[in-house]
């Protein structure tokens, strides 16, 4: 698990560093709002497409050759962000790396195929931890080297070192993680997504479980899709200010899912800190729109923050826990 969690942890300094600014990308090229919108997403529905191949392979050679293949990918990918001069460049870079991800779905398979169910809140909470530390130094370094001036920002750097920092993490699967998928649990011949799909929406609990991930995810990436838009216009903030607060949003992220998410889940069990979760959240994104200065901005997410690190740690583990191992593969790639 320490192994697993540096790798993760690293390849996420390199997510956290371009995701901020991707907005002022679009930007350099006259990207419309829209524009800019449809670019996030497209990594997202690029990846929606091809997770059920990566789900496939996982379930079928291991986690390693998924999560090799994945960081191999993004490093090439974030290169050619790096390097891009148009907008259809941008958009084709985002498309690979949608296409090629599997990395958090691998590593969240992986900490299922190593710790048992009591204790997998936990472990998915060591991924959301890397996550969200990946989200508190990664937006700070791209924030710093692209500095604060849209006219002037520099974004070639920032795609280099993500893709440098994608490759470490390629390095580290291949030297020193062993594969976690035994050869005997290994699916011979999975079933597609669809009917693992229809098998778990027949399931009442795990249903409602899907579809509150979905609504919660659907929220956050909407917000997270149009942060930057609204800073410029609301405070005039260029890349180093959205990094800064995207560096806060982990740091709050990573204290509660790296150290506090286990005491709290056998104290309170995973339902209660979902539902809590959910209300924090609810609570950050009903007053981030009328945020006018700074103190309500830092209620706002602040409560989105320590709402998502409450939340999706144990819901993940509730899923993991009610499907089995054919349709946990299906949903988790």
């Amino acid at each position: 698990m320490p192994i697993l969690f540096l790798i993760v942890f690293v390849d996420l300094v390199g997510f956290g560093l371009i995701i901020p600014l991707l907005p002022f990308y679009a930007e350099r090229y006259a990207a419309s709002p829209q524009q800019v919108t449809i670019l996030i997403a497209t990594f997202s529905f690029a990846s929606m497409l091809a997770a059920p191949l990566w789900g496939m392979v996982s379930d079928r050679v291991g986690r390693r050759p998924v999560l090799m293949s994945s960081m191999a990918a993004s490093s090439l990918a974030y290169l050619w962000l790096g390097f891009a001069d148009s907008l259809w460049m941008l958009f084709a870079a985002r498309a690979l790396a949608g296409v090629c991800a599997g990395n958090i779905a691998a590593a969240a398979a992986y900490v299922a195929d190593v710790t048992p169910p009591d204790k997998r809140a936990r472990g998915m909470g060591l991924i959301g931890a890397a996550f969200g530390l990946g989200f508190i130094i990664g937006p700070a370094v791209g924030g710093i080297v692209a500095g604060n001036d849209l006219a002037t920002a520099d974004m070639l750097t920032p795609g280099l070192i993500a893709s440098g920092l994608s490759f470490t993490a390629f390095l580290g699967v291949v030297l020193v993680l062993p594969e976690s998928l035994r050869a005997a649990a290994r699916v011979a011949a999975p079933r597609n997504r669809i009917t693992a799909l229809l098998d778990a929406l027949g399931r009442p609990v795990l249903s409602r479980l899907l579809v509150i991930f979905f609504l919660v995810i659907l929220a956050f990436a909407g917000m997270e899709s149009t942060f930057a838009l609204w800073a410029m216009q609301q405070f005039g903030w260029g890349p180093a200010g959205v990094g800064y607060v995207f560096s806060y949003v982990g740091l709050l992220s990573a204290i509660l899912q790296g150290g506090l998410i286990g005491p709290l889940a056998r104290r309170f069990g995973e339902e209660r800190l979902m539902m809590a979760g959910l209300a924090l959240i609810a609570a950050g994104l009903l007053v981030l729109p009328f945020a006018r200065d700074a103190v309500p901005l830092v209620v706002a997410v602040s409560g989105l923050a320590l709402g998502m690190g409450a939340m999706q740690p144990s819901l993940n583990s509730l899923i993991s826990r009610r499907a089995g191992p054919e349709v946990r593969a299906a949903i988790k790639h």
